[in-house]
Formats: structure tokens, sequence, C-alpha cells
């Protein structure tokens, strides 16, 4: 330990998830020393662990790589304090995430004829970013179909052949006017896979931030990892980032660094510079605009059981997560999103995983009561459901500045977030609903959810890059506008949500940022 605190790294990556991890990948690949700080202990790389837990330890938590502490929320002025889906440890959130990876369409870059912007564009277009969306299907091993209504994308490896059940599921959707193609998803060709949807993967089948970040990071003998260190604020004065301090094992260290990434997450790393106010930062780190923490996005959730046809075949093996579709993407000038599989079948485990998501978050859940009696709906709603696969429509969330993350100085290791959802989400939420009610109509199905359901897997937002300082944190590298070596490669960057899950989009994100990062350090030297 006394070692990593006596060396100058290149650069400290706050955070070893999906963005921490490739970025890192890429910045010790082109012969940089990294230094990945990482609150979660090491565990075992063959744990498989899912997210889900009963336990309360703050210690327990962390060592299943569920955050260890609950999350503060004050949704539509109701404030409850939950246990999130924030994950830590090698991979962070990654390690457990279904690895869709698709890539978002023109208009959630840019203007088009079609589509306006809500914020006028991404200061880096789809066109430049093109190029690191197909690095990024290559290292993150992407399989799947091509979008019968979309550009074709490079780099696709051929996914598993369906179950025949899965197949005259598809047959279905096809027959009532839909195109359903296979999903993408960074999971390798390897015998015997599982896929491990919703868990850990002990075989590095699944790409994501240990497997195609982290651990090749460490193969190039240039990066180590600080496991069970608390990042607690940024040093430095002026434009300059200086180092971290961290806590572990009870005692203080501060880390010295040529440049810093944030990359703990966009609920976290807005929250580490709120709490690295000093009188040479008296608002925090990189904040004269004010904005950090604020504009926080998720997208909403509007999941659907779907069966297969009466006739089909009989369950039988085959991947799980099988098919997305863009028919939902954007509809007369409205900005919708991607209809997926979840890779769930409708049984006891996934409904009582979900019921306790909801019940959580209620003000049951802040009060402690009746957890136990979800097993009882779940059984029943297992036997509703039978062999239903679940689907999830994912709406577009817009950015407003009165969302935001919180910090507070007295509970400085909580996470906080203020969110309301805006009466032109509710609106457009109306008119999703509608389509997919009109489009679905010709096969069983069965909504899941009536009321508004944050995916509070995907936020996003809170520390957005701008060409302009004071209507963003970031530069166009993901450099902050008033510290010349602080960047932050995770979900925070992002000024709209698109209409997909970010993962491949962080990722992609992370690839280019390294580079700039790469030629401004070897030129400094």
């Amino acid at each position: 330990m006394k070692d990593v605190a006596d060396k100058t790294w290149d650069v400290i990556i706050v955070g070893a998830g999906l963005g921490g991890g490739l970025c890192g990948r890429a910045l010790a690949e082109a012969g940089l020393s990294v230094l990945f700080v990482e609150q979660g202990p090491a565990t075992p790389r063959q744990a498989e662990n899912g997210q889900e837990t009963e336990h309360e330890d703050p210690f327990a938590r962390l060592m299943y790589g569920s955050w260890p502490l609950p999350v503060e929320s004050t949704v539509n002025g109701e404030t409850t304090t939950a246990y999130g889906s924030q994950g830590v440890g090698i991979g962070g959130t990654s390690a457990f995430y279904a690895a869709a990876l698709e890539q978002p369409e023109r208009h959630d870059f840019e203007t088009t004829p079609e589509m306006p912007h809500p914020t006028g564009g991404w200061p880096v277009g789809h066109d430049e970013f093109q190029p690191w969306y197909d690095r990024a299907r290559q290292l993150m091993c992407i399989n799947g179909g091509q979008d019968p209504l979309g550009d074709p994308v490079t780099g696709l490896a051929t996914p598993r052949p369906l179950s025949p059940r899965d197949a005259a599921l598809g047959k279905a959707l096809e027959g009532v006017g839909l195109h359903p193609y296979r999903a993408q998803l960074g999971i390798r060709q390897v015998e015997g896979c599982m896929e491990c949807i919703g868990r850990k993967c002990p075989r590095d089948c699944k790409m994501d931030g240990r497997s195609a970040g982290v651990l090749p990071a460490l193969a190039t003998g240039r990066a180590e990892v600080l496991h069970g260190a608390r990042a607690l604020a940024l040093t430095g004065q002026g434009r300059t980032v200086t180092g971290l301090r961290v806590l572990r094992d009870g005692a203080e260290l501060e880390l010295q660094g040529r440049a810093v990434v944030l990359a703990a997450g966009a609920l976290a790393s807005p929250r580490l510079l709120m709490a690295s106010g000093t009188d040479a930062w008296p608002q925090g780190g990189a904040d004269s605009s004010g904005l950090v923490g604020r504009g926080l996005m998720f997208h909403i959730n509007e999941r659907i059981a779907i069966w297969p046809p009466r006739d089909a075949p009989p369950p039988s093996p085959g991947p799980l997560k099988t098919f997305s579709l863009r028919d939902f993407y954007a509809h007369k000038g409205d900005r919708m999103g991607l209809f997926q599989s979840l890779g769930l079948p409708a049984d006891y485990g996934n409904i009582l995983y979900v019921l306790h998501e909801r019940y959580d978050a209620s003000m049951l859940g802040s009060l402690g009561m009746g957890r136990e009696f979800m097993r009882i709906p779940a059984l029943i709603a297992a036997r509703m459901l039978g062999e239903a696969r679940v689907f999830a429509g994912i709406l577009e969330d817009l950015a407003d500045d009165a969302n935001r993350v919180r910090f507070d100085p007295d509970r400085p290791e909580m996470l906080l977030y203020d969110y309301t959802m805006s009466d032109e989400l509710m609106a457009r939420r109306k008119r999703f609903r509608r389509l997919l009610k009109a489009r679905l109509k010709g096969v069983r199905s069965m909504w899941l959810n009536h009321t508004p359901e944050l995916n509070i897997a995907h936020p996003c937002g809170t520390l957005r890059f701008s060409d302009d300082p004071k209507r963003g944190v970031l530069d166009r590298d993901c450099r902050a506008h008033d510290l010349d070596n602080l960047y932050a490669v995770d979900g925070s960057f992002m000024p709209s949500s698109t209409g997909v899950n970010p993962g491949l989009t962080i990722v992609a994100n992370a690839l280019r940022v390294a580079e700039a990062m790469t030629r401004r350090l070897k030129e400094q030297t």
C-alpha cells in the first residue's frame, strides 16, 4: 500500500466499471501507468452471485458487489431510502448487467430533418463517434443481428441459434408487422456459456468492466488496483489536480497522479467533486458553471410479458436475451426508445426481484414493513405468466437541471438525488404506451407495470460535456473546463440519455477520451 502512495501515477481512475475499466485498458496498452481506485474489496474471480441480497451489513454487501449503503432519493417530492442497483468492485455495476450493447441513432447526437435535438446536439457528433463504436464492438466481442430498420453496423459476431420456441416468438412478432432482430450483446461465444444475465460471470464470457477492461489492463504490467479504498476528495490548486485522498483500512492516504479520471458512476462522480471544496475551489471541484450533479437522467421502463404462439414448440435450451426492436424508437417526432427482451423468463425468482425493487422504493420499504410478503404475489404471478418472456420498452429521458445529485457533508458516504418526472415526460410516456399497445395487438401479452418505473441502473448526465463552459462541466474531450487534468468517462458525460442502454456509448467514449489523454500526457513528457 505504501508503494502505491509513494508513486506518481500517469493516471488515477476512480472506479473500475465499464467506463473506467475500458479507459484504463486503453491507457495501459498505450504505455501509461494506471491506478484503479476501487471501493469494493478483492473478491474471487469465480464469484457468480447476483446483486439481490438480504444483507444490510455494509461489509457483507461490499463482498457481494453491492453498494454498501441505501440510496436516498426524492422522486416527485417523495423521499425514500432503499438499496439501489449500483455495483462496487472490479466491473462495478456492469458485473451484473445483461450486456446489451447497442448503438444510438444519429438523431440521438444531432438534429436531423425528422428530429430536432433537445440540446441542439452533442459537441461530438455521430460520424466522429462512429469509429469508437466500431472499436468498442470489437473489444466487447459483440454478437447479434442487424436492425432491418437502420443502417448496418460493423463487427457483429454471429449469435447462438435461437431455441425453436423463441424462433416461433420472433415469427409471431414479424407476423404483426414488427421488425425484431437478434439483440446485440457483449457475450463471447464460449461453449457452455450461461450468459450470466443479472449476475457475475465466473468464466469471462460476458464482457464487462472487469473482463474487457481491468483484467487486460493488469495484463500489461502497467496497471494496479487499490481495493477497499473510498475516495474522499480531490487535491490540488488552481487549474491542476495533484491527487486524490482516500480512506483505506481506517487510514487516509493521498495518491499522486498526473491526471485523474472520474468513473464512479453518474451518482458518485459528481458527489466526489462536491466533496472537494477548498479555498481554491469554494464551490467544489470543476463547478464554476454550477452544473456539477445537475441534469440527472434515467430511462423510463415499460415492462411487458409476451407469450410465444400457443402451438410453439416446448421450452428447450437456447440463448436467454433474444430480440431487440426499433419499431418504437421514434414516432411522429417523439423521442421514444428501444424495445428489448430482458433475457428473463417470467418465473418466481425474477418476479420476486422486481417486486422487491418496487417495494424498496415505496413508503412501506422506507418503513421496513412487509418485505417478506412479496413472495405470495410473486408466486401467483409466476403461475399466471408461465412461459412468457419479459420485454422492456426504454423511454428516453431529457435533462432538467432541477434533477440532481446532492451531497451532504454530514453523510458523505450516502448517495442522494432529487428527481421529478416532468409533464412532458409523462405525456410522452402515454403516447409510448399507446403505440406499444397498438403495435403488439395480435400477440399474447400483458403489461407488468402501470405506474412510471425509473430505470435506476441507467443514471447519466450529471457532468455533461459541452463546448460552452457555461452549459457543461466537461469539454468535448470530457476534460473539466475548470481543471486541466481531470476527466470523466462514466455516464455522467452524456447531455441526453438516448433511446438505448448507455453501456456501448460509455465504452466508445472511454476509448475516445483515452486517446486524447494519451496524446496530451505524452506531449507533456
